[in-house]
């Protein structure tokens, strides 16, 4: 049984990929975390955090944190005003798309239990920033490679510069050349391969080119949540607004290309949601300018855009989990925009709660199963507070039976006297 919530909060607006997929990134770069944070939300200034010293323009100091994904939900709510008489497409409800993350202490993205923040971005906002970070990454992974190969090639030829002076020596040094350049040419061959890449997906769209489904039904793409919402795949909807899911519709199956029949690489995609594991840090790595030699000189770390920028137009959840970096805000003087915070806190920290909770299925509907329902109002209802309200009313009922037979008692004594009352005087 499925119940709709009105929603009390306006909030700031994986498939697993195939066995042959062999496009997983495996080496990182240095300069595409600044980027990322761009893509996702905009308008902060890079900080630079020295030790000892408060942060320029009373900026909040994230770079002790990394971000970490949490939960990928679809809400449906009512259209409300913004919908005019009706919601997209002229329903009354609308379905909502999110992602819940993290600021998590940098190393502990695996455990994240205590002194961290909360946060609320949707979904379409997070992938196509988180993807295009894992482009960049993937790119610049690429470009080290190919250099390095190179480098080896003409060591092996005699013509090699190993000697500490040549720029690429330094980089080059960690560098699986015979996998990293196996890994690279399958990325850029991928089409002919018979991949198309996921990521080219995440904004809801039409489906071209359908591998004759034959039931003259038009069918759209875009991302969807999966797994419990651990995981982001690319879906199949009957709408424009790829709300209506299209029921045992493989997306593999619908897709056809010039080499025929193609399939869908998650290479990009499933980098966003790692398990137990920190999709980015908030310290903004330094570009290497080979001048490895000159330990003296101290760079102050850098606060990444994706972090700072997230942070200032997220939802925010954070008092209740002890995040330090806002107590640490507070105490340098930012006094008006802390309490601004903290008082609107309570109302994000519920809505994200229920969002979190579990008591969404995969399409966004109210879900009731096993001991727990849904009121209309959000609330869910355990089966102790099923039994304990039980207990209360039947207890009521018997309390007032027990009353009424307390006043027909008295009320017989009453006339009982009143009549021996009335003989004594006649």
């Amino acid at each position: 049984m499925k119940l709709s919530l009105i929603s009390f909060l306006a909030a700031t607006g994986y498939a697993t990929a195939a066995s042959s997929n062999p496009f997983a990134p495996k080496v990182s770069a240095n300069n595409a975390d600044s980027a990322y944070t761009a893509k996702l939300v905009r308008g902060a200034k890079v900080m630079r955090s020295l030790e000892g010293q408060q942060q320029a323009d009373g900026e909040i100091d994230l770079t002790n944190y990394s971000i970490k994904f949490e939960k990928c939900q679809f809400v449906k709510e009512f259209a409300g005003e913004e919908g005019g008489e009706g919601g997209e497409g002229g329903n009354f409800l609308n379905l909502k798309r999110f992602v819940i993350f993290r600021l998590c202490p940098n190393n502990s993205c695996g455990s994240c239990n205590y002194d961290f923040g909360e946060y609320l971005i949707d979904l379409e906002t997070y992938l196509q920033a988180t993807t295009e970070y894992v482009e960049q990454k993937q790119e610049a992974m690429c470009e080290t490679c190919n250099e390095c190969y190179q480098q080896a090639y003409n060591q092996n030829n005699g013509d090699g510069n190993n000697d500490g002076n040549n720029d690429n020596y330094y980089k080059c040094q960690n560098i699986d050349t015979s996998s990293c350049y196996e890994e690279c040419q399958n990325i850029e061959n991928m089409e002919e391969n018979g991949y198309l890449d996921a990521s080219e997906f995440i904004e809801c769209g039409q489906l071209e080119n359908q591998n004759n489904n034959g039931n003259g039904v038009q069918y759209y793409a875009g991302a969807m949540c999966a797994s419990q919402g651990s995981r982001i795949k690319i879906g199949v909807f009957t709408d424009e607004q790829c709300s209506v899911l299209a029921e045992n519709m493989d997306i593999d199956s619908m897709l056809y290309g010039d080499n025929g029949a193609m399939k869908l690489s998650y290479h990009k995609i499933k980098s966003v949601f790692p398990e137990s594991e920190c999709v980015a840090s908030c310290v903004a790595e330094q570009e290497n300018d080979g001048n490895q030699g000159n330990n003296n000189q101290y760079q102050a770390a850098q606060t990444a855009e994706i972090c700072q920028n997230l942070y200032e137009a997220a939802g925010k959840c954070e008092s209740i989990h002890g995040f330090s970096a806002m107590k640490s805000y507070n105490n340098n003087g930012n006094y008006q925009a802390y309490n601004n915070q903290v008082r609107n806190e309570e109302a994000v920290c519920n809505y994200m709660s229920n969002v979190a909770s579990g008591i969404y299925d995969m399409s966004g509907e109210i879900s009731i199963s096993g001991g727990r329902s849904i009121t209309g109002g959000g609330a869910a209802t355990t089966g102790g507070q099923k039994f304990a309200l039980t207990f209360f009313i039947l207890g009521s009922i018997g309390l007032a039976g027990y009353a009424a037979m307390l006043h027909q008692q008295l009320t017989k004594g009453a006339k009982s006297t009143l009549a021996q009352q009335g003989g004594a005087m006649a």
